[in-house]
């Protein structure tokens, strides 16, 4: 059984060739072929969205925020959507002072009953609850700073069961493949 899955992506820099692979990847992956449903893009880099989503016709609904290298957008700092009966709070990160942990972001969750935080902004992927909250950052699509390197996410809803999260990688020739992380 299959449910509805949100394509997360962050931190491009500029890496316009790695967002258009990834992109090419997810097209595939849309209704009717498959599950992706939205995307949701947790800043630096918005400038390179419209280019790689031109060069491959993938379109969508977005879930949009700023961050702090994104420059001359009139787009917001923070998101709240709902998603398969989850309230989803999304943000850079940068503004919440994640390098000293997960407070800032798991208040501005409980603050707009929320329980997902999807941001950006460190460019290492996680997947951890705390306090209640599920934390998602995709790491990045460029500039990875984990061994893991260059990535995104996928989390998949299935009603009535726990949220599947998937990291894939994005290889030195582009190629898109599923990266192993204990969970």
């Amino acid at each position: 059984m299959s449910g509805k899955k949100l394509l997360i992506l962050s931190d491009s820099h500029g890496n316009v060739s790695n967002l258009t692979a990834v992109l090419n990847w997810a097209k595939d992956r849309l209704p009717p072929n498959d599950t992706i449903a939205a995307t949701a893009f947790c800043g630096d880099g918005l400038s390179d969205l419209h280019r790689a989503a031109d060069a491959t016709g993938f379109c969508g609904d977005w879930k949009l925020v700023g961050g702090n290298n994104d420059y001359d957008y009139n787009i917001p700092e923070t998101a709240i959507f709902d998603f398969c009966d989850h309230r989803f709070f999304m943000c850079h990160g940068y503004r919440h002072n994640i390098y000293s942990g997960y407070y800032g972001l798991i208040a501005a969750a409980k603050k707009n009953n929320a329980n997902v935080v999807l941001f950006g902004h460190t460019h290492i992927p996680c997947f951890e609850y705390e306090n209640g909250i599920l934390l998602i950052n995709p790491g990045s699509i460029s500039r990875a700073r984990s061994r893991l390197g260059d990535s995104f996410a996928v989390l998949e809803c299935i009603e009535g069961q726990p949220f599947k999260i998937e990291f894939w990688g994005i290889g030195d020739k582009r190629e898109i493949s599923l990266l192993q992380i204990g969970q």
